[in-house]
C-alpha cells in the first residue's frame, strides 16, 4: 500500500525469509562464515540457538544458498516426528525406496549405503533440523546415531540443529548428554542492539529501491528496539505499520509516535518491558514471603505455598502415534508412517488424480519454494485406485483444491506424492498438520519445504 508513496520495488519488512535481504551486521554475516565453515568441515554437530524471531530461518536458508554445488541439503521441519518415523523421513528426503514395513535396522543400513556412495562421489549431505527444541529426546536420539555413520576420516553425514533456547536446557539433561558431547559447534543469535537496528531498518529499505533521506533515525530506531526487544521479526512488524501510520498521514519520514501505534497494534504488545513486570513482581512476590513467614512461621503449609507459587517447567507435547482408531484394510505400505486406510474404490478412474496433477504442476511452478506444505502420504502409480479413492472421500476438514499431486521416480519406481496446503511459515504449517484426522496423523503425515517438492517432482520430467 506504501511502496508507492515511498519508490520502493517490494515490501522491505516481509516475515518470510527473503535471502535477497539478507543483513550481515550483528555478527549474523560473522556467524554465516562461521557455519559454513564448520558445515565444510565434517566434524560433529552444529548447533544454533536463538529466541522466536531472531533470524534463524534466514540463516537456515542463507546456509543453503552459500553452500557449495557439492553439498546436498536435506531438511526435517516437524519438530514432532516420533522416533519411529524419524529415519524413514530422512530416508524418503534423501529419495530412498523405503515404505512402512522396512525395518528400522533396513533404513539405517540403505541411508549408509547411499551417504557412502555420495562420499564416494565427493558430495557432503547435510541434514538441517528445525524447531529442535520442540523435538522429543528419544527422536533426538536416532539422529544422534546417524552421526555414528563415517569413513576412517569423515563424518557421512553433518547435522545443524536450529532451536530456541529451551534446546539448550533440554541438552543439559543427563540422559541425553552424549547428544550435547557430540556439538562441536554452537552459536547463538543474539537480539540487535540500538545500532544495528537503525541499520537494519535503512539497509532493509535501500535494498528494496529507496533512494531518498532516511526514513528512520537514531531515535525512531531506539523506540523500535524498545518495543521489539531486538528480535528481526518483531522490528519487521513494527516497522510495516508504521511505515503504513507514516503513508496515513503523508508524510515521508517516520516519527516516535508512528512507531508507538504500531506496537500498540501488534500481538506482542503485552511482552513489552515484561522483564521490568517479572522483577517488579518477584520483588513484591518477597516481600510478601517475607511478612507471611514472619506471621506464620512454624506453619507446615508453607512450603506448600511456596511451592505452588514457583513456576513448573513445561514438557514438549508428544503425539500419540498409536491411537489412530480407524480400522485399516491390507493395502500396499505407503511412505511416510504406517499403512493410509484404504476406502474400496470399484472401477476407479484416472480423472481426479489427472487433474490434480495438473492443478500441481501451475502451483509448482509460481509458490515460493522457501514455504512449507504436509506430505500427506505416498502411493506407487500402480495403486492408483486408493489415491483415486482418497480424493473421492476426502475428509470435511480438508480443503479439496488445497490437495496436490505430483509424480516422481525412487530407485526407479514412480510413485505419486499427495501432499497439503501451502503455508509462508513453519508455525502456520504445523498448526494445519496438528488438525488433520486421525486416520492422516496415522499414516506418519509430516512437513516438507516445498522446494523438496520440485526437486521430486522435477525428477519425473
Amino acid at each position: 500500500m506504501y511502496q508507492e508513496h515511498f519508490g520502493l520495488n517490494r515490501p522491505p519488512f516481509k516475515i518470510t525469509p527473503d535471502t535477497s535481504l539478507f543483513y550481515e551486521g550483528n555478527q549474523r554475516g560473522a556467524a554465516l562464515e562461521a557455519l559454513v565453515y564448520a558445515i565444510k568441515s565434517g566434524e560433529g554437530i552444529i548447533k544454533v540457538v536463538g529466541e522466536v524471531g531472531s533470524g534463524k530461518t534466514m540463516l537456515c536458508r542463507m546456509l543453503e544458498v552459500r553452500l557449495s554445488d557439492e553439498v546436498d541439503v536435506i531438511y526435517i521441519a516437524n519438530p514432532s516426528l516420533s522416533p519411529d518415523n524419524i529415519l524413514h523421513v530422512i530416508a524418503h528426503e534423501l529419495q530412498l525406496d523405503v515404505n512402512a514395513e522396512t525395518s528400522k535396522v533396513d533404513v539405517m543400513h540403505q541411508i549408509q549405503a547411499h551417504l557412502l556412495k555420495k562420499h564416494a562421489e565427493n558430495r557432503q549431505v547435510v541434514l538441517f533440523v528445525e524447531e529442535a527444541q520442540s523435538m522429543p529426546i528419544e527422536t533426538l536420539e536416532e539422529i544422534r546415531l546417524l552421526s555414528n555413520l563415517e569413513t576412517d576420516e569423515n563424518k557421512l553425514l553433518q547435522m545443524v540443529l536450529f532451536g530456541q533456547p529451551e534446546l539448550d536446557e533440554k541438552l543439559s539433561l543427563q540422559h541425553i548428554r552424549q547428544l550435547k558431547e557430540r556439538i562441536t559447534h554452537s552459536f547463538n543469535l543474539s537480539p540487535f542492539r540500538p545500532d544495528d537496528t537503525l541499520h537494519y531498518l535503512n539497509f532493509r529499505l535501500r535494498a528494496v529501491g529507496y533512494k531518498g533521506p532516511d526514513i528512520f533515525n537514531k531515535k525512531t530506531a531506539g523506540v523500535v528496539k524498545k518495543y521489539s526487544a531486538g528480535l528481526t521479526r518483531r522490528i519487521n512488524i513494527i516497522a510495516d505499520k508504521a511505515l503504513l501510520a507514516a503513508f496515513s498521514e503523508g508524510g515521508h519520514t517516520v516519527t516516535c509516535a508512528h512507531v508507538k501505534s504500531a506496537a500498540q497494534d501488534s500481538e506482542f504488545k503485552n511482552t513489552i518491558n515484561s522483564k521490568k513486570i517479572l522483577w517488579t513482581v518477584a520483588g513484591l512476590l518477597l516481600v510478601v514471603g517475607v511478612l507471611a513467614a514472619g506471621i506464620y512461621i512454624g506453619k507446615q503449609d508453607t512450603t506448600e505455598t511456596t511451592q505452588s507459587l514457583a513456576p513448573q517447567p513445561l514438557s514438549a507435547p508428544t503425539r500419540d502415534e498409536g491411537q489412530a482408531a480407524v480400522k485399516e484394510e491390507p493395502s500396499t505400505p505407503l511412505v511416510g508412517g504406517t499403512a493410509q486406510p484404504v476406502v474400496t474404490a470399484p472401477n476407479a478412474t484416472a480423472s481426479r488424480i489427472e487433474a490434480r496433477i495438473g492443478e500441481t504442476k501451475q502451483w509448482l511452478l509460481k509458490t515460493d519454494g522457501n514455504n512449507y506444505s504436509i506430505q500427506l502420504f505416498m502411493a506407487r502409480t500402480s495403486d492408483a485406485d486408493k489415491v483415486e479413492a482418497f480424493l473421492r472421500d476426502v475428509p470435511e476438514m480438508l480443503d479439496f483444491t488445497k490437495i496436490y499431486i505430483y509424480e516422481t521416480v525412487i530407485s526407479g519406481r514412480k510413485w505419486y506424492s499427495v501432499v497439503y496446503g501451502d503455508f509462508a511459515t513453519q508455525s502456520k504449517a504445523i498448526e494445519s498438520l496438528d488438525s488433520l484426522p486421525t486416520s492422516l496423523m496415522a499414516s506418519g503425515a509430516y512437513l516438507r519445504r516445498i522446494s523438496a517438492l520440485k526437486k521430486d517432482n522435477a525428477r519425473n520430467e
